[in-house]
């Protein structure tokens, strides 16, 4: 499945992408996920577009950022 990717990331307070609306935890673990996760997120991205609307970009999505969610996710598994 194709990621919803915008290439306008930026996240804000909570990590979420102002781009594509998806939280850094789904950004990294896109390329692993199943079918029927990507579905998942997908189906959240309208309600997650209307409630962070009017918020900005706090921050660049950075490689520490990336690197942070990695090991958080690995920690998960």
């Amino acid at each position: 499945m194709l990621s919803p990717c915008v290439a306008r990331c930026g996240l804000n307070d909570e990590d979420y992408c102002m781009g594509c609306f998806r939280h850094i935890d789904e950004i990294v673990a896109w390329r692993n996920a199943s079918d029927a996760e990507h579905t998942a997120i997908i189906a959240q991205l309208p309600a997650r577009k209307a409630h962070f609307e009017g918020d900005e970009n706090q921050q660049v999505l950075s490689r520490a950022k990336w690197l942070e969610a990695e090991a958080r996710l690995a920690k998960k598994a």
